[in-house]
């Protein structure tokens, strides 16, 4: 009998929950557009990891433009 394996931590970098009801997907979240370009990931299109609506300010599906 084997040991199961290890499960992945979640240090709170997943978008469930964080964004708003978005609908983004991926494990990423930003909670500005600051983080978002440092991470090289601006701009968040609408179902990217890390997509928020408070990242869209005129709600077109394009955060941080």
């Amino acid at each position: 009998m084997s040991a199961p394996a290890p499960q992945a931590e979640d240090f709170g970098t997943s978008s469930g929950g964080n964004d708003g009801g978005s609908g983004g997907g991926g494990s990423a979240y930003y909670s500005n557009c600051s983080e978002a370009r440092a991470a090289g990931a601006a701009p968040v299109r609408r179902g990217d990891p890390g997509y928020g609506r408070h990242l869209d300010r005129d709600g077109d599906g394009v955060g941080c433009e």
